[in-house]
């Protein structure tokens, strides 16, 4: 049974708006096997205010916390939003597990902004509606939760890294000589060398899917 990772890029996410908060967990917001295995988005709580600073189209938010500001490490969650008018202003809320699992606390500094890019794993009906699909094609993005919108397949790649292209016809795997990418950097002009990679078509042997949202 195919399983991808399908990335998800938002082309309307420039000039991000990012906004200092506290974050807190929420013990009402839920974090299960399904967020951790990023099979589908948790939930995060946002007051209207910053919602409209940030401007989160497609309704989901990367959450970015310090963990250790001494180290500068930082933790990030990509998370539908909700709105909340009950919630302080500078506040976001995420899952209390989340924060307990990756923090170790329940509350922390941090940041919100508009996803510029976030990730879905799809397995099953959900990763067959991807076989046979080429670079170029569009696919109806409700099944990941974006009613009305349109993903269209930009490239991916296999298990080992080797990339698809899309001037390679069929789900194949063979060695090509190239003068550009994907899959070969020239290091000088006129340089070309014969790389390994896919063909356009998806297949089973693909586990990456580059994708981005056709508004």
């Amino acid at each position: 049974m195919p399983e991808f990772k399908v990335v998800i890029a938002d082309p309307h996410a420039r000039n991000l708006r990012i906004v200092p908060v506290r974050v807190v967990g929420d013990e009402d917001l839920e974090y299960s096997d399904k967020h951790r295995e990023q099979r589908e988005l948790p939930l995060a709580k946002l007051h209207p205010t910053i919602a409209d600073i940030i401007k989160p189209e497609l309704g989901v938010i990367i959450v970015r916390i310090w963990k250790d500001r001494k180290n500068r490490e930082k933790i990030k969650l990509a998370a539908r939003v909700i709105l909340d008018s009950s919630i302080d202003v500078m506040e976001a809320r995420v899952p209390a597990d989340f924060m307990r699992e990756k923090v170790g606390s329940l509350t922390a500094l941090g940041e919100v902004f508009r996803a510029p890019a976030f990730q879905i794993r799809v397995s099953g009906e959900a990763a067959n509606r991807f076989l046979g699909l080429k670079i170029g094609d569009r696919i109806d993005a409700s099944f990941i939760g974006l009613e009305g919108k349109l993903l269209e397949i930009r490239g991916g790649s296999d298990l080992a890294g080797f990339p698809m292209r899309p001037d390679i016809p069929g789900p194949v795997k063979k060695y090509v000589l190239l003068s550009s990418g994907p899959g070969f950097r020239p290091r000088e002009d006129g340089e070309r060398r014969r790389k390994l990679v896919r063909g356009n078509t998806i297949s089973e042997d693909i586990v990456q899917i580059n994708t981005v949202v056709i508004y």
